[in-house]
């Protein structure tokens, strides 16, 4: 049963199940889907003939190289003329790798540690195609390259997580206009995976049934906030969006490690990715985004109460006093308005 409140109320909290942090959707403030088509948007001054990713062989020497979904074999730094996705160092990394990790301490109150650790570009070809823009089958090649540096990461000892994510658009941080991903390894958690660790696990606990797949079929059966889905997949505008048009992709299967999804399923994936992607692109006029996975670390525990995920984060609002000084975020539209704008859409190019 959905329960709703008996009065009309211009602004409402919703409790992020997972988080357990609560934001504000400010249905008062009147804004409608289609207003956010409209903002401004900043364009980016670096043509292709100044890009140093289409001068690709400028850059650091490369680690994996494919081919319209093939991996390629190489040698040396020359990276052949056909190739479609490219994974290099990058050249001006957060992350170092070293053998072991070297702790301080100061006054026995602050800490410090060396950034040990791995930081890499994934680069698509085209200069003037997002990944909106992408069939399934290049994002489905992305997706492959992101899941086997995966796997060739988490073996080393320094290596807690393996953060992967895009960023497109100035306003989401992009540094450079040419498409590209970015993978970074951590010997350590962050704060807002921990969190959603713990309380994944206290609900598994407690209820005997993971949180994840409890939200998803009861976003599956009323709809609302649904945005797309396939045999595999679910997109959806979660209950407690942080921005409006936030979306969330989720295998509908309880699978808490994205590395080990199967071909069948990773096609699925680029499917719901271009589905997502595509939407937003159409629907907001191309606004800049973030996107980001959340999985299971690789650390060594077993995380079986976890369920993996990305979530996809547009740039519809900036934060201000009142988001930095309480991390009370506000959404200026209900994610049900979101979904039900974005349902309206055509994903193909």
């Amino acid at each position: 049963m959905i329960k709703k409140p008996t009065a009309k109320f211009p602004s409402e909290l919703r409790l992020d199940l997972v988080s357990q942090d609560w934001v504000v959707i400010a249905t008062g403030r009147g804004k409608k889907p289609e207003m956010f088509k409209t903002e401004t948007r900043k364009e980016s001054r670096v043509s292709a003939r100044d890009c140093p990713f289409c001068r690709i062989e400028t850059q650091e020497k490369p680690i994996l190289i494919y081919r319209r979904g093939e991996r390629m074999n190489h040698s040396g730094a020359q990276i052949p003329p056909d190739w479609t996705t490219v994974l290099i160092p990058n050249k001006y990394p957060a992350f170092l790798p070293q053998p072991q990790i070297e702790k301080a301490t100061e006054g026995n109150l602050y800490q410090r540690m060396n950034a040990v650790g791995f930081h890499e570009l994934v680069i698509t070809r085209d200069h003037h195609k997002s990944l909106a823009l992408l069939s399934p089958d290049q994002i489905g090649e992305v997706l492959t390259l992101y899941q086997e540096r995966y796997l060739q990461l988490m073996k080393n000892d320094f290596v807690s997580y393996v953060s992967i994510f895009h960023n497109h658009g100035r306003e989401a941080g992009a540094s450079q206009p040419h498409p590209h991903s970015q993978i970074i390894t951590t010997p350590l958690l962050d704060v807002d995976l921990r969190a959603a660790l713990s309380s994944s696990e206290s609900y598994f606990k407690e209820k005997g049934k993971c949180v994840y797949c409890q939200m998803l079929k009861w976003e599956r059966r009323v709809k609302t906030r649904l945005v797309f889905e396939n045999r595999d997949f679910v997109v959806i505008c979660p209950f407690a969006s942080k921005a409006a048009f936030e979306m969330i992709i989720s295998p509908k299967r309880h699978l808490p490690y994205f590395e080990k999804i199967n071909r069948a399923e990773r096609e699925q994936l680029a499917e719901a990715f271009q589905e997502a992607l595509g939407r937003l692109h159409k629907a907001l006029n191309d606004p800049a985004y973030n996107f980001y996975l959340h999985t299971a670390p690789c650390d060594g525990r077993k995380y079986d109460h976890y369920h993996w995920h990305w979530t996809i984060l547009p740039k519809t609002a900036t934060w201000a006093g009142f988001e930095i000084g309480t991390r009370i975020e506000i959404s200026t539209l209900e994610p049900e308005k979101a979904a039900e704008y974005l349902r309206t859409f055509s994903a193909e190019p």
